[in-house]
């Protein structure tokens, strides 16, 4: 029988001809993923299970990145946790100076792969989907199961295929298509749903906006977002990939529950306004409120292209003396490339406060929390009540042009105000 993306790689991963929406399922794992909040439970976890060690070392990752560089003791103490249980398993481990934030890090540098099954104990984990790969979060104990066994259960989810057609206007990319989509389906729109991102529109991104779309399916709701490999996502993976693979791609008459259609080609920049991502506005329809930080980074838009796009808008101008702009690299092979195109010197030179690799304000860890009545632009994925700070601060969430624009107007701005 015809099966979607999601169906036909789940199948192949417990052995099976076909899998059907709803059925529960054991099904292998590729690669297993945890990062320094997460995973000190799922070591506890794996040390009660009383196995002696993961069902492979170079498939499971320990990566420290959302509270390092180690902001207070309680962070180092995990932090050290986590390098000790890798160090001892002969896992996959970044230290400082190397690493980056995970959804980023792990697939530039080859870990994740298309028609795979990537599970890891952090709901952004569906960002692998660009790739073409079943990437889901879970809890800790889950994670700690899959760690010592290589397999998980779950449920079989259905899928909505999203189909987007026309040609995408300047400034316009992957983050403002997945706000507009959120906005329009709901943040409970896909709930346990695996979107299946189709059409032209999708064609034209590169890999780093099509990661953007998938970083935020969660924020529908959904189990996981994929895209079928076409000939961008296989010269990316190509050059990367550590060990085999196989690509999968849906049968051209598999059923879907949901069916939605898309014209992206008058889609202006999008902005989604405090508190969710699903409150997604044109932004010549959001109020241009004053701002106190702007954020450029996160595993959704701190990639090389998200920084040349934010220093197009900064480069020559300086930063509203008001506003602070907090400026991360994904990883730091993105901060070193940044480095050599002179990118960083561009946002320092403007008066960004520019760092290493990190998490961070992301989550309201550090370095950019918010103060009450504060408001901050970001390119994360996130802007509920308290996410980067005080619960009464307001997040806006937008792309890195209108990110940068902000910084300079020292207003919700588009990029077209401050370029001429």
């Amino acid at each position: 029988m015809s099966m979607t993306l999601a169906e036909k790689i789940l199948a192949a991963h417990c052995d099976r001809q076909e899998v059907r929406s709803g059925e529960l399922i054991n099904c292998r794992v590729d690669f297993v993923l945890a990062n320094d909040v997460t995973a000190p439970l799922a070591i506890e976890q794996f040390r009660k299970l009383g196995v002696a060690s993961v069902f492979d070392p170079q498939r499971v990752a320990m990566i420290p990145d959302h509270f390092t560089p180690n902001k207070d003791i309680k962070s180092a103490e995990n932090a050290k946790m986590m390098k000790e249980f890798a160090l001892e398993q002969g896992l996959v481990y970044y230290e400082q100076g190397r690493v980056g934030v995970e959804h980023a890090l792990l697939p530039d540098d080859g870990w994740v792969l298309p028609g795979e099954v990537v599970v890891g104990a952090d709901s952004h984990t569906c960002t692998y989907g660009a790739l073409g790969c079943f990437g889901t979060g879970m809890g800790s104990t889950d994670i700690a199961c899959a760690m010592a066994t290589g397999d998980i259960w779950m449920r079989v989810p259905p899928s909505i295929k999203l189909v987007y057609h026309g040609q995408l206007r300047p400034w316009v990319g992957g983050k403002d298509i997945i706000l507009h989509t959120i906005g329009d389906m709901g943040t409970d729109g896909a709930l346990y749903s695996a979107l299946e991102f189709q059409g032209e529109a999708i064609a034209q991104l590169p890999m780093e906006g099509r990661f953007t779309m998938a970083n935020m399916a969660i924020e529908a709701g959904a189990k996981a977002g994929l895209m079928v490999p076409d000939a961008v996502t296989l010269g990316y993976v190509r050059a990367r990939a550590r060990r085999e693979w196989q690509a999968c791609e849906p049968d051209p008459d598999a059923g879907y529950a949901e069916v939605r259609q898309y014209d992206v080609g008058k889609l202006e920049p999008t902005v989604a306004l405090p508190h969710s991502p699903g409150n997604a506005v044109p932004l010549s329809q959001a109020p241009r409120v004053e701002i106190d930080q702007v954020f450029i980074g996160s595993c959704t838009n701190g990639r090389l292209s998200d920084l040349r796009l934010a220093a197009q808008v900064i480069a020559g101008r300086q930063v509203h003396p008001r506003v602070r702009c907090i400026v991360i690299p994904a990883s730091h092979d993105i901060y070193m490339a940044a480095l050599k195109e002179g990118l960083l010197a561009t946002f320092a030179e403007a008066g960004c406060a520019v760092s290493t690799p990190t998490c961070g304000p992301c989550l309201g860890g550090y370095m950019g929390i918010l103060a009450e009545g504060e408001r901050c632009v970001a390119t994360s994925n996130r802007n509920f009540p308290g996410r980067m700070g005080h619960p009464k601060a307001e997040v806006y969430l937008a792309n890195p042009a209108v990110a940068a624009a902000s910084a300079i107007a020292g207003r919700l701005a588009g990029p077209e105000e401050v370029v001429t």
